[in-house]
């Protein structure tokens, strides 16, 4: 019975991963952060645009959300990583949609292709951010007629508006700290410059 009881213990262990299992406590930090910053976007929606121009409430949003709100130690829902991703991608989206032919298996994989390597090369990753480059060429007219104010405005807005409410209800208790102080990837690229100052 015990033998039994350790197995399922460990398959438990390797199904639910550590970073997965969360305190119960942080589930309302969580839900709070997110339902606000969700909530300050779609309000300023609902006063810009009639409801079926969704053009400041962008899918990625959600996803972003996710990573700022509900996994705030990872490296890739960090400030830059918010802020820079988004941008750094929507500009990428609004540049393949300007110059490439209106071809949609031609546009979309370059948008998503190409934001993902600028994103790495700016070192500010942010997987919703390959939405935000998709949503840029597959958008419709409305996102079209935007072109480059596409980039400030839903993405800049919006990223710096998850970002100010993540500011606030992530560092409400003293268990939750956002940014990071002492995040791993912040230690090795320390390292990194300490390594190359030696040799």
């Amino acid at each position: 019975m015990k033998s039994s009881i350790r197995r399922q213990f460990r398959v438990y262990r390797y199904v639910f991963y550590r970073e997965t299992l969360i305190d119960p406590r942080e589930h309302f930090w969580s839900f709070v952060g997110a339902f606000m910053g969700i909530f300050v976007i779609a309000y300023l929606q609902s006063l810009s645009f009639p409801s079926l121009e969704n053009v400041f409430l962008i899918g990625s949003f959600g996803a972003s959300a996710v990573l700022v709100y509900g996994a705030i130690q990872s490296p890739l829902a960090q400030p830059r990583n918010l802020i820079g991703g988004h941008v750094v991608s929507a500009i990428v989206g609004v540049t393949v949609g300007q110059f490439l032919p209106d071809i949609i298996w031609l546009t979309a994989p370059t948008a998503v292709a190409l934001s993902i390597v600028a994103m790495q090369i700016t070192r500010c990753l942010h997987p919703p951010g390959g939405a935000i480059a998709l949503i840029a060429v597959i958008g419709g007219t409305k996102v079209e007629s935007l072109g480059y104010w596409y980039v400030l405005s839903p993405v800049l807005s919006g990223a710096l508006i998850l970002f100010i409410v993540a500011l606030i209800f992530n560092n409400i208790t003293k268990n939750r700290h956002y940014p990071i102080r002492s995040s791993r990837l912040r230690r090795s690229r320390r390292q990194q410059i300490e390594r190359r100052r030696r040799a």
